[in-house]
């Protein structure tokens, strides 16, 4: 007899197609999927299609997502959001560390993703860090190489941060050389957006005060949108991102102009 496995039924594979997407962090892209399934794409495809009628995906660029994390925003309170993805938002900080030069004037945007780039800035010298970030501003503090300042503006207890239009006249009196957006919701055809408007306020003004803007965004957070627009993916320099963005996805930002930077 044989020892390779007997083909899986259609309701097995959509259900091992669920599991590999549940243990990758809800996104992977077809080449993946087919790889991962061992089949071709067309039956993949066929896979999705009859997962995504059942509302359990969703159809992403070169790619599919669990519906729960397209369909639904993520936690907005600061402690749950910081337990979520560690490890791919530790990655995208040490990679995007790689654009600070010493000397220059950073914006570090509220959020778990942004506040890990705090202690690693540790290698870099005379810098000036502005922030609306309370945790990060703390963090900020005990470093004697960075001079910090606070955006203040009004504040927000679930996320630990401040924004709106004080916030924003403040980011509006700098000249900052490099800003570290992050947002909770980006697509190819929405761009960057969020669901307070006090946000997409500050975050407007900290690009137009910018010299050069990088959005920090693990592929968790691909494919969902909120309500207000912050930004197009063509008004950013880079986007700073994790190795699970599906390589598809990569080229179709990269085809709008931002360069993409993928954490391993």
């Amino acid at each position: 007899m044989s020892g390779d496995k007997a083909p899986l039924i259609p309701e097995q594979r959509q259900q091992e197609l669920l599991r590999l997407l549940q243990g990758s962090g809800g996104v992977l892209s077809i080449r993946e999927l087919t790889a991962g399934l061992n089949v071709s794409h067309m039956t993949v495809r066929r896979d999705i299609a009859a997962l995504e009628q059942s509302g359990q995906v969703v159809s992403v660029q070169g790619g599919v997502r669990l519906a729960d994390w397209a369909g639904g925003a993520p936690p907005r309170e600061r402690s749950s959001r910081a337990a979520l993805e560690m490890p791919r938002k530790q990655s995208v900080a040490r990679t995007a560390l790689s654009l600070v030069e010493d000397g220059s004037v950073l914006y570090l945007d509220a959020g778990t993703t942004c506040q890990e780039v705090v202690p690693l800035l540790a290698a870099r010298t005379d810098l000036t860090v502005v922030t609306n970030d309370f945790h990060a501003a703390l963090g900020l503090m005990a470093l004697p190489s960075v001079h910090a300042i606070h955006t203040g503006g009004e504040t927000d207890a679930d996320s630990g941060s401040s924004s709106g239009p004080i916030a924003a006249r403040t980011v509006g009196t700098l000249n900052i050389d490099l800003a570290f957006l992050s947002t909770g919701a980006w697509d190819l055809l929405h761009g960057v957006s969020s669901h307070s408007s006090d946000k997409v306020l500050l975050k407007q003004a900290v690009m137009r005060s910018a010299a050069s803007v990088a959005l920090l965004a693990d592929s968790t957070k691909w494919g969902g949108v909120e309500r207000f627009t912050v930004a197009r993916l063509d008004e950013l320099d880079t986007v700073v991102t994790d190795a699970d963005l599906p390589t598809e996805v990569v080229e179709s930002i990269e085809g709008q102009g931002p360069k993409v930077l993928r954490a391993e």
